[in-house]
């Protein structure tokens, strides 16, 4: 199954070959008429040809795939200081799109500490067992039995069930193996004082399946003895091969008893608390077994988990838990995290690996939209679970720890596996949780949603220049005027469009309410319309601003190298101020902070030095055509130029006043209908 699955595209991945594929095509058309217009009007063709050249190089966003890159680097960084490592690049955005996350139970929301705290025996006598950890400290204290004695024997026969049937080892307080299989071990030390294993040989093992749900080994337990075979799982799966139960040491037909309803109720009972329930058997090799109780562990949820789902629920990220638990326990364990909210839990709503095999692909694609619990799931369950979500075109998550969790992980949008999982999950993931911490999921999820916010104000600044650029080219060439900027001034405009001050938008700081939003709709394109209203007007003020310059700088129709450079810096200060104002399309610079994007601000500095030398140094004058400029053309430029940071921050005013305003109405209307339901 893991090798028929691949791992689908990323969002971001989608939206960059779309993205570039438009960019592209739009930016050569329009070079493209510009150069027939100007040719059209006899120009001549080399001119227009490095003209086009600039154009090029300005219009097509190359810095796109640096920021990009670069931006998600430094999120892989920040993230494995958080003890998770990203093994794509890409992956670290996809976070922030996920609308569900389908999550196991045991090892990811649960602490996989397990500790065997009640006992049923065949005959339905109730043991409470203390102590935790692997030591065998603690006692099993009998609560119910008219024989203590014979109840003792019993609880003989299950502990050599626990240690024969089991693959697991103590070191100390270590358990090597599974930690069920250690808890199996350690109540065992508290049951019996004997050497259990002395003088048994195993002969085969039949191993654990997600399909059988139950492990059995044949030992050897004598000379001249028949083997015998020692079983634990699910209660309906030992049961089935049961024909008798042990009571006080005696061996008694299952069929005339309610041992197999009494056992079910029992299993529910202490499902209902969150503990894990395993049934144990033993018999003659290949004849039906004798029943030999249940034992209930506890694997309590792991700290930080209820609140995670919480936030996540808050943020419109939902979570399902799939596990191969009874439904008992796995609605319990759902009830302690917050799965259901404030609704309590619906035993209807749970639904098992049982009921899945009789939906088809359209049932189930119609189920998974409201249900929060999978259980006695196997791993081709979890697939298609994961294929049911990611129909209806929402970004899942799967969060595992184990072998069977494997392929859904692979499926999924984003695999995320335990640190302390199998090495299979962990090689399906796309990110691994070194301290199984399950709540760093939402510090993976902020850090997705600011990545997506920091490449799209890049591309709101770079295009905005590159559209003010084109445009301001378009117009002085279908008007068959000079051009406002030489070739070698574009160039310089276009490094400093995809130089330090558009790649330090990349680093800009996450906001303090980043974890609230939603997910990114991945269907929005990344020009969505409120960006290309930000893109358009910026471009307007830009344009506006330099033909006003050049207007006024050009008295007698001659260009000089003054007009040029007057022009020419005139459209590098709109970039700077442009560059300010699109560190956030909602929220004012001066919420945000002036300083709190240090790169940011130590590459507006470098670029406006940059500037000032290729205004004032002899040789880049040559290059650049050039001349020095007074401190009152600096001034006036600048009091020009802030009117596009000045515009962008009363813009972005008036949309928080109307969007509190909104939400004034909406909260009036809702406590309106409220009272009048009253």
């Amino acid at each position: 199954m893991m090798s028929e699955e691949e791992a689908p595209p990323t969002p971001l991945q989608n939206s960059m070959n779309q993205l570039g594929k438009q960019l592209s095509a739009y930016s050569l058309v329009v070079i493209g008429l510009i150069m027939l217009a100007g040719w059209w009007q006899g120009k001549k063709v080399m001119v227009m040809f490095n003209i086009g050249v600039s154009l090029a190089v300005a219009a097509i966003p190359e810095g796109l795939p640096i920021v990009t890159v670069v931006t998600l680097a430094l999120g892989v960084m920040r993230m494995a200081g958080k003890q998770a490592i990203v093994k794509k690049l890409p992956t670290v955005e996809a976070l922030g799109c996920v609308n569900v996350i389908c999550t196991d139970k045991t090892g990811t929301v649960t602490c996989n500490q397990m500790t065997a705290t009640a006992i049923v025996t065949g005959g339905g006598d109730r043991v409470q067992v203390t102590g935790s950890g692997y030591r065998g400290e603690g006692s099993a204290e009998i609560l119910s039995s008219d024989d203590h004695a014979g109840t003792r024997k019993d609880l003989e026969r299950l502990a050599e069930c626990s240690v024969l049937c089991n693959n697991a080892s103590i070191d100390g307080e270590e358990v090597r193996g599974q930690p069920t299989e250690g808890a199996l071990l350690a109540l065992a030390l508290k049951l019996s004082g004997k050497q259990l294993t002395e003088g048994v040989t195993r002969v085969r093992e039949v191993p654990f399946s997600s399909e059988s749900k139950i492990m059995e080994v044949i030992c050897n337990v004598g000379v001249g003895c028949n083997n015998v075979s020692f079983v634990k799982g699910a209660l309906d799966r030992v049961l089935a091969k049961c024909d008798g139960y042990l009571h006080h040491g005696k061996i008694l037909p299952i069929a005339d008893s309610a041992v197999g309803a009494e056992s079910v109720r029992a299993a529910a009972e202490l499902g209902s608390r969150g503990l894990r329930v395993l049934a144990l058997a033993r018999g003659d090799e290949g004849a039906k077994l004798t029943f030999l109780g249940l034992v209930a562990l506890q694997d309590p949820p792991r700290p930080g988990v209820p609140t995670a789902v919480k936030v996540l629920a808050e943020a419109g990220t939902r979570t399902v838990m799939l596990t191969g638990d009874a439904r008992e326990t796995a609605i319990a364990i759902g009830d302690q995290i917050g799965l259901f909210g404030d609704q309590r839990p619906i035993r209807s709503g749970a639904v098992s690996g049982e009921d899945l095999d009789r939906m088809g692909d359209a049932d189930l694609q119609t189920v998974v939209r409201s249900v929060q619990v999978f259980y006695r799931v196997s791993p081709r369950h979890k697939v298609r679970i994961v294929a049911a979500l990611q129909s209806h075109g929402l970004i899942v998550a799967m969060t595992g720890d184990g072998v069977n969790d494997g392929v859904a992980v692979k499926r999924a949008d984003v695999g995320i596996a335990m640190g302390s999982g199998t090495d299979v999950c962990k090689e399906a993931a796309d990110v691994i949780l070194l301290n199984d911490d399950f709540s760093t999921i939402l510090s993976a999820i902020e850090e997705g949603k600011s990545i997506f916010l920091n490449i799209r104000n890049f591309l709101r600044f770079q295009l905005s220049t590159s559209i003010a650029a084109l445009s301001l080219i378009s117009i002085s060439t279908l008007m068959d005027t000079p051009n406002p900027l030489n070739p070698m001034q574009i160039l310089w405009i276009n490094i400093i469009m995809d130089g330090p001050p558009a790649q330090s938008l990349g680093v800009e700081p996450a906001d303090e309410d980043m974890a609230k939003r939603p997910p990114r709709n991945t269907k929005v394109a990344m020009l969505s319309r409120d960006i290309l209203v930000n893109i358009c007007l910026s471009a307007a003020i830009i344009v506006c601003g330099t033909l006003y310059v050049f207007k006024e700088m050009m008295e007698d129709g001659k260009i000089t190298n003054r007009d040029t450079t007057m022009t020419f810096t005139c459209f590098v200060f709109f970039d700077m101020f442009n560059a300010l104002s699109s560190r956030s399309l909602t929220k004012s610079v001066f919420q945000l902070g002036l300083f709190t994007n240090r790169p940011f601000c130590l590459a507006v500095l470098f670029s406006l030095v940059g500037q000032m030398l290729v205004v004032y140094a002899p040789p880049l004058q040559y290059i650049f055509q050039t001349e020095a400029l007074a401190l009152t053309d600096l001034l006036f430029l600048v009091a020009l130029t802030s009117s596009i940071f000045i515009v962008s921050e009363l813009k972005k005013l008036g949309e928080r006043r109307m969007t509190a305003r909104r939400a004034r109405i909406s909260r009036a209307a809702s406590a309106k209908s409220l009272v009048s339901l009253v």
